[in-house]
């Protein structure tokens, strides 16, 4: 950018497409791939082998997780932080405190970016390297995918172990059908005994004649 304001830089980096974005997102060789490849710095890809420059994880070397080109970061594995509801989280780094110590040759695009100005040698022995580390990619899929079958075994075995340990008894099932049954018999039944108590009880007794004395007649 030719203007020196910080207001239109910053205007420009917000604002900037995504394809730009992508190329400030580069890191400087190691010196011993700067020579090799007579590059000073080249973009970072999922997959390149980073060495962090600067901040509280300087040292830390492994490879790169996620690379969020909108937020211009870079997530690397084993680096981490707690977000406020105490779960951790990968910490984004930008790519200017970054190192790259060994290049992800599996893309064929970014090999013949590589290639270009190079001599044939070096053109063979990034050939071969591609080739090796394509292989270690395929065997690694391999092995996890190997490894997630295990893992579903052994809980369906796991499963099916919990089952037969806690079999369900059948009398108590039965029990537990039977019961409010006969309880809404009894209710049931209840008041069509007391009504026919109070019916019994309600039912008016006879009335006797009344039997007049001989005395009370012969005086009258």
């Amino acid at each position: 950018m030719k203007s020196t304001s910080p207001r239109k830089q910053r205007k420009e980096m917000f604002n900037a497409p995504l394809h730009k974005k992508r190329k400030w997102l580069s890191s400087h060789l190691e010196e011993n791939l700067l020579l090799k490849y007579d590059k000073r710095s080249i973009t970072v890809i999922k997959g390149d082998t980073v060495r962090v420059m600067r901040g509280s994880y300087r040292g830390h070397e492994d490879k790169v997780a996620h690379v969020n080109v909108g937020k211009r970061s870079i997530e690397i594995e084993g680096i981490t932080m707690s977000n406020a509801k105490g779960n951790k989280i990968a910490k984004p780094i930008h790519a200017s405190n970054l190192m790259i110590t060994k290049l992800d040759l599996t893309d064929k695009w970014r090999r013949k970016k590589l290639e270009r100005g190079l001599s044939e040698e070096t053109k063979k022995e990034i050939e071969k390297e591609a080739e090796r580390q394509i292989k270690e990619a395929e065997e690694t899929k391999i092995k996890e995918e190997k490894e997630k079958e295990l893992e579903e075994k052994e809980e369906a075995v796991e499963e099916t172990e919990e089952k037969e340990e806690k079999p369900k008894p059948i009398a108590e099932e039965k029990k537990v059908t039977e019961e409010p049954k006969t309880k809404a018999k009894s209710i049931k039944e209840e008041p069509e005994k007391t009504k026919k108590k109070t019916s019994a009880k309600k039912k008016p007794a006879k009335k006797a004649p009344v039997k007049t004395s001989k005395k009370k007649e012969e005086n009258k």
